[in-house]
């Protein structure tokens, strides 16, 4: 099934989610090319969630940029399969070598706020992550790794620690805490 498909049939959890389908479905609608990095303003992206088995503790990351503990995820270049992104970042993100997909319908949708910053010793332009993200589940001891050019930590979070480890305030009341409720409710 197309994104763009997948979208439309896509439930909205919240007021957050229902205002963020529907500019995700503008964007897609509006012909410019969102699968590349080549649309400065606005691209897509696609995230995990990761979740132990017993649904206490969440898979994260030091993200070396924002400084602050997050979830994995990248950037869609150029491919429309965005499963296939988010299952890819986490492997190169947390050198899990196993991951469980709970359910192949999305599970999330956000659209983020990239502020400019320096990567790769250039200049980045502030704009938006139009963001889809997917729920796995994988066993805490599996061994992890970092990766350096982008990540100085790999860490099971207990779910009721993110308070204290996120260091980005909207990204915990918006998105994890949102996300962390969804696998609660849904059973999933």
């Amino acid at each position: 099934m197309e994104l763009s498909e997948q979208i439309a049939a896509y439930t909205p959890w919240n007021g957050q989610e229902s205002h963020d389908k529907a500019l995700l479905q503008a964007w897609l609608e509006s012909g410019r090319d969102i699968y590349t990095r080549e649309n400065a303003a606005a691209h897509l992206t696609a995230s995990a969630w990761v979740v132990s088995p017993d649904r206490q503790q969440v898979l994260m990351v030091y993200h070396n940029i924002y400084h602050s503990w997050s979830w994995m995820g990248g950037h869609a270049d150029g491919d429309r399969d965005l499963l296939h992104v988010a299952r890819k970042e986490v492997m190169e993100e947390s050198g899990l070598k196993e991951l469980k997909l709970l359910s192949p319908d999305i599970f999330s949708l956000e659209i983020l706020t990239v502020d400019g910053h320096i990567k790769g010793g250039s200049y980045v332009s502030s704009h938006l992550h139009l963001n889809v993200t997917y729920l796995f589940e994988a066993d805490p001891e599996q061994p992890v790794a970092m990766k350096p050019d982008e990540n100085s930590g790999v860490a099971w979070i207990p779910v009721e620690r993110l308070p204290e480890k996120v260091s980005e305030p909207w990204f915990l009341e918006w998105i994890y805490s949102k996300l962390c409720q969804k696998v609660v409710q849904t059973g999933l």
